[in-house]
């Protein structure tokens, strides 16, 4: 801790609020940042105004949900195949906690735009920029490619991103090889098709998927619901999301991401939860889902979330394949529709002479919000 008596009594720090997809986020460099540990994660709670018992943040930049209450560190690559390192954060809103596993797809589209802006990526086209970008929480390679307006990145188009307003420039995100992100393998467990035993809803199936994050699939009849109900309608239903919780719960230690105890008090983000049902008829859906990610019921679907889903969608035997309406054209990219929309998603699959995902395609947009100093109380670090 600061010694107070030398200290002025809050300490700025350089950052830049940035819209990524349908999330926002605070981005730092990593050399404005302690080293990572106690000290660098103290300033970024108080950033961000967590712990709040309230689960509002009025005290930081949070929003009060998990998907404005997330964080991005940008650096120097230490990756031979990349132009820039991004660390993502998702930071708790009512515990002293930031998990540092899995990858956030939304604020991913933000990191080229940034590294742009910020001077840190020089591109070689003076209108289209490619920036290679190692995510260090999955040791994965992403990369964006957005179009640029007089050496920055374009903000304007006809791109419309379902859970944003207006229109955008969009940006294209390739996920290279993001099978296995935190478990080493696409299934985790070997299979298909898993039963879990959990306190909420006894023995259940799942389909358990690592594709850019992990993901527990579940029919949404098998938790008593239709699949279509809003993220209120979820939020509010009684003791629903607790019982989930301990869906996710099991799911975390039958991936072997972490035992009971840690996945109930500092993994609170991952497996996200995909419950999902068929497609409304006469749409161009192929697959309808509710995500719950960190507790919270999504109004869109986590990117990294959708990533996971599609893949599983082209896994025959998985809840996600035998639920889904697939397109008869096995290269056409999957619809998921949302609460707020629908999101498209291009997943490619090689099934010989092992399951791999090369590579998922995602589309998304992102905007810099505010730039400048964030205020830290120095009596927090």
């Amino acid at each position: 801790m600061p010694d107070l008596h030398k200290t002025p009594p809050q300490i700025a720090l350089r950052a830049v609020y940035m819209r990524g997809g349908t999330s926002r986020a605070l981005f730092f460099h990593e050399n404005d940042l302690p080293a990572a540990g106690t000290a660098r994660d103290n300033m970024i709670l108080a950033a961000m105004g967590s712990p709040d018992p309230h689960k509002r943040q009025l005290d930081g930049m949070g929003g009060g949900i998990s998907s404005l209450s997330k964080i991005a560190i940008i650096g120097p690559s230490t990756h031979a195949d990349a132009d820039i390192d991004y660390t993502f954060g998702q930071v708790a809103i009512d515990a002293a906690v930031i998990s540092y596993k899995g990858n956030c797809g939304n604020i991913s589209s933000a990191v080229g735009p940034f590294s742009v802006d910020e001077g840190l990526v020089k591109p070689a086209s003076t209108t289209q920029a490619h920036v290679r970008i190692h995510n260090t929480n999955t040791g994965k390679i992403i990369v964006a490619r957005f179009a640029l307006q007089n050496g920055k990145a374009a903000i304007t188009g006809d791109f419309v991103l379902d859970g944003v307003a207006g229109t955008a420039n969009p940006i294209a995100l390739d996920f290279l090889n993001p099978g296995g992100s935190s478990t080493g393998h696409v299934l985790p467990t070997g299979n298909v098709h898993d039963r879990l035993e959990t306190d909420g809803f006894g023995i259940i199936d799942v389909s358990l998927i690592d594709v850019s994050n992990p993901v527990v699939c579940i029919r949404a009849s098998d938790l008593g619901l239709s699949g279509h109900e809003s993220p209120v309608e979820l939020s509010n239903a009684t003791n629903l999301l607790d019982r989930i919780e301990t869906v996710r719960v099991a799911a975390a230690v039958k991936m072997g991401l972490c035992r009971a105890e840690e996945a109930r008090t500092t993994l609170r983000n991952l497996p996200q939860i995909a419950i999902v049902s068929p497609p409304s008829p006469g749409g161009n859906a192929h697959i309808t889902v509710r995500m719950i990610s960190a507790g919270q019921a999504h109004l869109a679907t986590p990117l990294t979330g959708g990533m996971s889903l599609a893949s599983a969608m082209r896994i025959p035997g998985t809840i996600a394949h035998q639920t889904a309406k697939l397109p008869a054209d096995p290269a056409q990219p999957l619809n998921i529709c949302h609460p707020s929309g629908t999101l498209t998603v291009d997943a490619t699959l090689i099934t010989k002479p092992e399951l791999n995902i090369p590579s998922v395609t995602v589309y998304r947009s992102a905007r810099r919000l505010m730039q400048g100093e964030v205020l830290v109380p120095a009596h927090r670090i």
